[in-house]
Formats: C-alpha cells, structure tokens, sequence
C-alpha cells in the first residue's frame, strides 16, 4: 500500500513535508482562530463539543490519562476539558508548531491542560500509559498516516479510546456547494485576511487528498484497532472517527 500523508505543493520528501507544515501553521496562527470561526460560521464550535460529548465517560473520569495530539490553539483541549471533574488529571496537549502551541496555552494553561512543544509521530510518552487520545482536524496533517495511527496505537493502553475530527467531502447536491466553498470562497477569503496565499490552497487540497471515510477505516484497522467506526457531522462535511485498541497489546 502507497504510504499516505499530508503533501504540500512541490514537496514529496517526509520529513520536508513535515517542516513545510509547520512553518505554514506558525506563520498563520496569529489569524487562525478568527479564520476558522468565520469560515465555518461557528460550526466548528459544535463539532469539538460534539466530539467531547463522545468521550463523556473517559473524561468523567479524574484519573484517566488524555491526550489531545495537533492541538493547534487548544479549542479541542477545551472541549474535552469541559468535561473533565474538578480537580482531575491534567489534560496534556501536544503540537510541534510552537505559535500554535503558545496561542493554546494561552486558553487552557490554567484551566487544567499542559501544553507540550512534540511531533504526534513521535509521542514522548511511554508505550500503554494512555486511555484516550483524540485531535481534531490536525491528523490529516501528518506526514504519515500509518505511522501516526500506529504511533497511537503503541501510546494507548488496551482498551484505550481513539477520536480523530476530521474534515470530510460529502456527495450530491451539498458536496457541490462545499467543493465551490472550500475551492474558491474560503482561499479568497483566507488570503485576505492573512494576506498569504499558500496556507488556504493547501487546506481544500489537503482535505481533497485524505482518505475517504472508509479507505480511513481500514487503515485503523490495519493499525490494530478494534471497533472503528465513522460518525458524520453536518451533512458529511466532517466527521469523527473512534476506534479502541484491543485489550490484548
């Protein structure tokens, strides 16, 4: 199988592809949050809490161990933290573009989260020590699909949970409407307000060249998980992938 992975423009090397990804989010993350809600008219919002709501009984949890991996600016971490008991286990939150990691700290660092600067490729966590790991729309980033999966995969404990919030292409009528969207309006608008015009051509191809939901489902099972499942949000535009790892290691 072709090993798949986030590709900006011209590059097709793993590891420039990597740098070239962060450098792209470290240079935007002064306007990222603002982009974001104003592209997705808030939506956005209600698919981090919807993906908490998941996860409801792990975070009820004050002992669990939760990592929320491509944090970016915390809006996932603070989704899951929401959920979490007074006094619980802090949340750590990992991303290797600083900016984006600094902006985040900025919202959770005193609401029961710790921001660690690291690559979701190479966890500095040890193998099974965690119960649940998730990220929204950062997976689709990574250089290498497989080895992030796997790289989960060895950080979970059996019987630890999986969430990954991604973007989707729906069909039809709507999946005409969202192409012309994210396309055309969504590059013109991102280039004006961040005045760069590489970063919001890369997201539409970025999300173009994902794997569809279930090409996705059978990478994660190849992965070794067990349970995978799809859930789609907004008419498909995204969705929320989980999955367990077995109880055997």
């Amino acid at each position: 199988m072709t090993l798949r992975g986030a590709k900006p423009a011209g590059i097709d090397d793993e590891g420039r592809a990597a740098l070239a990804v962060r450098e792209m989010f470290d240079s935007i993350a002064p306007r990222y949050d603002l982009l974001n809600h104003l592209l997705s008219s808030n939506v956005d919002r209600l698919w981090w809490w919807r993906a908490a709501r998941r996860f409801k009984d792990v975070l009820a949890d004050p002992d669990a161990a939760i990592l929320d991996v491509c944090c970016g600016t915390g809006d996932m971490t603070m989704a899951l933290l929401r959920r979490r008991p007074s006094g619980a286990r802090p949340i750590l939150a990992i991303d290797f573009a600083r900016a984006m990691l600094s902006r985040g700290a900025r919202k959770f660092g005193a609401r029961g989260a710790v921001a660690v600067e690291a690559d979701a490729l190479h966890l500095p966590l040890p193998t099974a020590s965690l119960d649940l790991i998730a990220t929204a729309f950062g997976f689709r980033n990574l250089a290498n699909y497989e080895a992030g999966l796997r790289e989960f995969h060895r950080a979970l404990k059996p019987g630890g949970q999986l969430g990954i919030l991604e973007f989707s292409t729906p069909s039809g009528f709507i999946g005409k409407i969202y192409s012309f969207y994210f396309l055309r309006v969504l590059p013109a608008v991102g280039r004006m307000i961040c005045g760069k015009e590489g970063p919001y051509n890369y997201l539409p191809n970025s999300v173009g060249n994902f794997p569809r939901p279930a090409e996705m489902l059978e990478l994660m099972r190849a992965a070794g998980y067990e349970e995978c499942s799809w859930q789609p949000y907004t008419f498909g535009i995204a969705g929320l992938y989980t999955a367990t790892r077995g109880a055997v290691a």
